[in-house]
């Protein structure tokens, strides 16, 4: 894919966002991301439970190795000429430093948008402390912007997870 393709996708993505609201599906596999940019929408971000349930694995924090999110969410922003955002859930790692090497992973795939979520994967520290969860999203931002892409970065919560259900 052409470095020009890519840049058009992302510069389109940021014009999204700055327009307002806008809905974006999850496709789960090529067939779905064509089919929902057959529907009409403008962009498309990446479900990592989708993915995980279409391997027949449950979603829960890496179920899926980084390498095959990796390959999904390529293989996601090759189906279409839509901006793609990326669920690329905790980053996978820890660290801070080994969130920044995950993310310019990701965003050598052609992604215009990643989220990186706070959810540890341990049950009984399911969330970031405050200061570590920042640690790790300026991470994700210097890797990003190391690269020079145009990417957007959002730093979702992952509260829910951390909420005994009812």
């Amino acid at each position: 894919m052409r470095s020009t393709d890519l840049d058009a996708r992302r510069a389109a993505f940021r014009r999204l966002h700055e327009s307002g609201c806008f809905v974006i599906p999850n496709p789960w596999d090529i067939g779905t991301a064509r089919y929902l940019r057959h529907l009409g929408f403008q962009a498309l971000a990446t479900t990592s439970s989708g993915f995980s349930f279409s391997k027949g694995l449950p979603d829960t924090d890496w179920a899926v190795p980084r390498d095959a999110a990796l390959a999904h969410i390529a293989e996601i922003v090759a189906a279409t000429d839509l901006p793609v955002n990326a669920d690329y859930e905790s980053g996978y790692a820890h660290e801070a430093e080994e969130v920044e090497h995950n993310v310019r992973l990701c965003v050598e795939t052609g992604v215009a948008g990643l989220s990186i979520e706070d959810a540890t994967g341990n049950p009984d520290r399911p969330l970031y402390d405050l200061d570590h969860a920042a640690e790790r999203i300026k991470a994700a931002r210097a890797a990003i912007d190391a690269t020079g892409a145009d990417v957007l970065l959002s730093g979702p919560s992952a509260i829910s997870s951390a909420m005994p259900i009812r």
